[in-house]
């Protein structure tokens, strides 16, 4: 095992105890493919699945492997206009799973979140009854002020570039801390602990995985 991969290891066994007092169920997987499998596992057949905006998902493939299987599909890309995509968003609020991946976690064992919408952390706070986190090791921090640091100065201004928004940070790289209508840090959430135990499962990857 590399020097690397076991950094992850022991890294991700500590998160995961970590989240175990936070009522969060953690995993960990060394590689993308064992993430996969992972995800379909925690999944029950016949089951309604919506998933949030989510590089990591996409670089997975984990979407058109939902959508071949056996479960009730709400994917908002598949709405033809605006009323049909604001039903979807609705009906992915009340999906048995919902997966998406997270801008930070903190070595204590926070979630840090930030959106545009809000239609992602909405559901990772209340609605679906399962949420699966998916998260490539990359995305851990030190503390929240590290998390915040990674996702103003980097993970929103890489967004906001492949969203092709015109706000400050995809302009400069950095955070504004803007107001600008095309602004996609609207919403700010720390999530330190799930209220219904394990309703919140978090597959760490062992791999650097989206931004």
């Amino acid at each position: 095992m590399l020097p690397k991969e076991k950094y992850y290891q022991i890294t991700a066994e500590k998160l995961i105890e970590r989240f175990a007092k936070r009522g969060i169920e953690g995993y960990y997987c060394p590689t993308g493919e064992q993430a996969v499998d992972k995800v379909f596992e925690l999944i029950d057949e016949g089951a309604s699945v919506s998933w949030g905006g989510s590089m990591t998902l996409k670089e997975l493939g984990l979407h058109e492997k939902i959508k071949n299987g056996d479960y009730v599909v709400y994917d908002r890309a598949e709405a033809n206009n605006n009323k049909e995509k604001e039903e979807i968003y609705h009906k992915a609020l009340n999906s048995d799973f919902y997966l998406m991946s997270s801008n930070a976690i903190t070595l204590g064992g926070k979630l840090v979140n930030i959106d545009g919408n809000g239609n992602r952390i909405a559901a990772l706070i209340y609605g679906p009854k399962n949420v699966i986190v998916v998260a490539g090791m990359n995305k851990v921090t030190t503390d929240e002020e590290s998390a915040m640091k990674r996702i103003r100065n980097y993970a929103s201004p890489v967004n906001a570039l492949r969203l092709s928004q015109n706000t400050p940070c995809a302009a400069t790289g950095e955070c504004h801390d803007c107001l600008s209508d095309a602004c996609i840090c609207c919403q700010v959430l720390v999530t330190r602990k799930s209220r219904t135990k394990n309703r919140i499962k978090v597959i760490l990857v062992g791999e650097e995985l989206s931004y």
